[in-house]
């Protein structure tokens, strides 16, 4: 199999085209368009209409198009496995001017989903997920439970490899899933944006912090960080803003999932 990890859309698209007529190929693009510092290519600059984020926003979607144009032409979409996703929710202000902030209006870049970069809330830790495999997967969209973490084993599975008993201890198969066979995903699933929290079924558990008056807005971003002094719980189902803390009513959900959290800390895994 040819691998390679580039950031530039002319160098992925050459090694799509030297690679795809021999072998497999794994290619990740990691672009850099939404980071800082935001420079978008001069074609695309001022283009937008909505500042330097907006073009590099532009510059990202035109960059998955060359990749995903690239693998129609070639006749290889249908039998490639093409992922889209992020390392975590949306920031407007990260100390960069890009009038992210002036030009937002009422967009709501997490969606319905509370908090942002940073945060504890889903706002910061869920992220954009899409998988495009014309043979094996239908389109659609699943509320399975998953992490990138999950790749690993999913991964192996797929090309028939063996995970050693400690290599991605936190990775589960989840290729079913992944493939649109099941709507079942893991069992549970610890983040981390600032405190700990760790999500089983709809139920969400924030681990309470220790520090004395935890901030609860970040002063450099003004993001809703999810810390907090007592615990947290949240009925993702019912309050996916996660607007009501059940946690003084329903104790024993607490406990359960505290006590799940310092298992899985103190075992330093979480797949058996």
């Amino acid at each position: 199999m040819n691998i390679l990890r580039t950031s530039s859309p002319p160098v992925a698209v050459k090694f799509i085209e030297s690679t795809s007529k021999d072998r497999p190929f794994f290619l990740y693009f990691a672009t850099h368009d939404i980071h800082v510092p935001r420079v978008p290519h001069p074609r695309f600059s001022g283009k937008s209409g909505m500042g330097p984020r907006g073009d590099a926003l532009l510059e990202f979607d035109w960059s998955v198009g060359e990749i995903a144009a690239t693998l129609d032409r070639l006749g290889l979409a249908e039998n490639t496995l093409l992922i889209i996703t992020s390392d975590n929710g949306p920031v407007l202000d990260d100390g960069y001017i890009d009038q992210a902030r002036e030009k937002n209006g009422s967009h709501r870049p997490a969606g319905n989903w509370r908090g942002g970069k940073g945060s504890a809330f889903e706002g910061g830790t869920r992220v954009p997920f899409i998988l495009r495999w014309p043979a094996r997967i239908k389109p659609g969209v699943s509320d399975a439970l998953i992490g990138q973490v999950d790749l690993f084993a999913s991964f192996a599975a797929l090309t028939g490899s063996t995970l050693g008993a400690d290599d991605a201890p936190d990775s589960f198969n989840l290729l079913p899933a992944l493939l649109a066979e099941t709507d079942s995903g893991r069992d549970h699933l610890i983040q981390q944006g600032g405190p700990l929290s760790i999500t089983r079924g709809h139920l969400k558990y924030i681990q309470p912090t220790k520090e004395p008056n935890p901030p609860k807005i970040s002063t450099n971003t003004g993001i809703e960080t999810g810390r907090n002094g007592v615990p947290q719980l949240y009925d993702l189902q019912a309050d996916p803003g996660e607007t009501k803390n059940l946690a003084d009513q329903r104790p024993g959900d607490v406990k359960e999932l505290a006590g799940l959290l310092d298992r899985l800390r103190t075992s330093g895994r979480s797949r058996p």
